[in-house]
């Protein structure tokens, strides 16, 4: 634009009007920078100037040359000289103003001069940058839209109500796109509660995200202007961003006959309650905050490459990494089951490791009849069937005197060979029909009457503390285990019983202490006699172990220096073998309140639930119902942040269905961390038409008394 010498929308007053100041009038001069055309500063066809002059009508303000002046009421010509000082300090930002950036900076500077004004000025909301993609530039451009994105920096559960067209989602998903570039957060995951996504379109042909794609589309539109459009399949693939609608983000799932350890034992985990304990990776109890059932879903079947094994919806997480993961030194990852199909080996080799107990799980301590280790001993090597006196077999004279020094008023009395009678020490005084102690211990063990293919380890000590676990697994493998020694590599524990129920619970026994077992049979039929008399009855069950760094195997002295002098056993390892489907069953999943959220299920397999180092953001909130609601909140993990957006205007449940967004506001008002930032028809950015028109609506309710659904 040609600026005149002197440029105003108004009638210009003759030369020297007004030199003398009226009482309440001030005169002020602003000059612009030569590097500031005017008509950034004017705008084209002076649109600026004019937005200006309408909102002062007490001041006349000129321009000449570079030159502003205002002269009129005091206080507006105060205003107007903040108002340029702001817009410089935008200008020099490289940002151009617009004339809604002008409508609202005069706003907040009008309401600053009247004292009920804002902290921030103008120029800190406008030029705050979120994120640059594609030659623009995402930031606030109202005071309540900076509020509100300060306030995702500031807490862990934000709250956006608003009506359409403030910004709410958009802003959010802006920050979510920072907090991922800038490696803040690992993934994230878009959700809108999809009410007609449900059994209403199980009909129609395609697949489930060929169904809710059309109701999702806003949620893809705004990520298409935030990253480069070929990235984002890219980044859906590996499961860095997630869009799904929220019916299907809980259904994170076991089927309810599936076991779960909790301080007793296992229980499965449709019996589970709000409440109830459970154990975390940790070995230590954890409580289950949430129980959410899932009706009917597909199953798959995952299973690791030591045989252990556990059913889960497609959508169940798993806490993983690569070889290339620890190599890089990065933290664990979090993966669907479905994402991993497909997946499961780089080369030769097995892709995903699964976490260990990162300590023994701490039961209960139970009273026990017999010493842990004795008892190990015995199942190995004792005879137990209570026709005979007990006795027990071994070259080795250490575990001799070991088991005597573990079974008081017991001695061992050598027979011949290798075997040993355990006969109770008399006493002057005592009659001959007092029963031997270790056949009454045995009998109260329900173990009296097994032989070699039928011992087993009982459930007072597979569920007792750390100390009787490895106890009794010491004397199994002091019995009938050793280390073997292998060229190169670090020694393994081999173990080898004729009983399968002993064969499970030395497996049990092992994970439960952090350890991973593999198990393998030889046949009977064919296998070579060696020094047995007889043939072999029953199939021989080996069972090869790895334990933790800190657990000691073994007690007897020749296989601890075995063992040590191979360098001991290695560190465990468990990978995911296998993904196949299962069918489908009743499912229900659990959120519980470990750091880390991991829970332990059938065969000591680690597995969780909620959403760690995560960015989630609930769109259209206002159409959750309570426990929707609920369950969201409640899935929110560790180093994650949660953003709820929603207008409370706009509720389109069902006739006599409470919104979610409506409750929470009541029942989360004031707890610490959680923020509800709320925007109004000031802040609409789309056309200004779209402003008067939400006033509009509020002001029909207000006098109809409206309180909608």
């Amino acid at each position: 634009m040609t600026q005149t010498p002197t440029a105003s929308s108004r009638p210009q007053r003759p030369e020297g009007a007004g030199d003398a100041l009226l009482p309440g009038q001030a005169r002020a001069h602003f000059t612009v920078p030569a590097k500031h055309p005017m008509v950034m500063v004017l705008g084209s066809g002076d649109a600026l100037l004019r937005v200006i002059e309408r909102a002062f009508p007490a001041a006349d303000i000129h321009v000449r040359g570079n030159q502003i002046s205002a002269v009129g009421d005091a206080r507006e010509v105060a205003v107007i000289q903040r108002l340029f000082d702001e817009m410089m300090l935008v200008l020099r930002t490289g940002q151009p103003m617009t004339e809604d950036a002008v409508e609202r900076s005069i706003a907040m500077l009008t309401a600053s001069e009247n004292g009920n004004g804002p902290d921030e000025t103008p120029h800190e909301v406008l030029t705050q940058n979120i994120l640059s993609s594609r030659g623009r530039t995402i930031r606030p451009k109202t005071l309540n839209q900076k509020r509100y994105v300060d306030a995702i920096d500031k807490h862990t559960i934000v709250f956006g109500i608003g009506p359409a067209g403030t910004g709410k989602t958009y802003l959010a998903m802006a920050k979510a796109v920072q907090a991922l570039q800038s490696k803040q957060i690992s993934r994230i995951i878009l959700t809108r509660p999809a009410v007609e996504a449900g059994e209403r379109l199980g009909f129609l042909p395609g697949t489930l995200y060929e169904k809710i794609d059309p109701y999702l589309r806003p949620l893809y539109d705004a990520l298409h202007d935030m990253l480069d459009p070929d990235s984002i399949p890219r980044l859906m693939a590996a499961g860095t961003i997630e869009v799904a609608p929220l019916a299907y983000m809980r259904g994170r799932a076991h089927p309810t006959f599936t076991k779960v350890l909790t301080p007793d034992g296992w229980r499965p985990i449709g019996d589970l309650q709000v409440g109830d304990l459970v154990v975390g990776s940790n070995g230590e109890p954890t409580p289950v905050l949430g129980v959410y059932p899932q009706g009917e879903k597909d199953i798959y079947r995952v299973t690791a490459q030591d045989g252990a094994s556990v059913l889960c919806c497609g959508e169940h997480l798993w806490t993983v990494r690569t070889a290339a993961d620890q190599r890089r030194g990065k933290p664990w990852r979090v993966l669907e089951t479905q994402e991993m199909i497909g997946s499961l080996r780089a080369g030769h080799a097995r892709r995903y490791e699964l976490p260990l107990l990162t300590a023994p799980v701490e039961f209960p301590a139970r009273e026990v009849p017999m010493d842990p280790y004795a008892l190990g001993l015995l199942l190995g090597d004792g005879c137990l069937t209570g026709s005979t006196t007990p006795s027990f077999a071994t070259e080795d004279e250490e575990l001799v005197r070991a088991l005597e020094a573990a079974l008081p008023g017991v001695v061992a009395r050598h027979r011949g060979a290798p075997d040993y009678v355990l006969n109770r020490v008399k006493s002057p005084g005592d009659v001959v029909t007092l029963e031997n102690p270790v056949t009454r211990m045995v009998r109260e063990l329900d173990l009296i009457g097994t032989r070699s293919h039928s011992k087993f380890v009982p459930d007072d000590y597979l569920f007792n503390t750390a100390e009787v676990r490895l106890a009794v697994l010491q004397g199994l493998l002091d019995a009938d285990g050793g280390p073997v020694v292998q060229q190169d590599r670090t020694c393994r524990v081999q173990y080898s019983t004729a009983s399968i129920l002993l064969r499970d619970d030395v497996i049990a026994l092992v994970q439960s202490l952090g350890g991973v077992a593999y198990t393998r049979r030889r046949p009977a039929e064919g296998r070579h006699q060696g020094n047995a008399v007889a043939a072999h009855r029953y199939d021989s069950h080996v069972v090869d172990i790895r334990l933790p760094e800190g657990i000691e195997p073994f007690r007897l002295t020749r296989k601890v220096e075995k063992y040590h002098a191979a360098g001991g056993g290695g560190r465990p390892m468990r990978f995911i073998d296998s993904i196949e489907p299962a069918g489908r069953e009743e499912a229900v999943c659990i959120q519980v309140g470990a750091e880390d959220s991991l829970y332990v299920t059938e065969d000591y397999l680690l597995t969780h639930n909620t959403l760690n180092d995560a960015f989630i953001i609930l769109d259209e909130a206002q159409n959750t119902n309570p426990e929707q609601m609920k369950m969201f909140l409640t899935r929110l993990g560790f180093d994650s942040k949660i953003v709820i957006t929603g207008d409370v205007t706009q509720v389109d449940l069902p006739g006599g269905t409470k919104s979610g967004l409506r409750q929470v506001q009541e029942i989360l008002d004031g707890v610490p961390d959680v923020h509800f930032s709320r925007l109004t028809s000031q802040d609409v950015v789309r056309h200004k038409l779209v402003g008067r028109i939400v006033d509009a609506y509020e002001q029909y309710d207000s006098r109809n008394g409206s309180q909608g659904k």
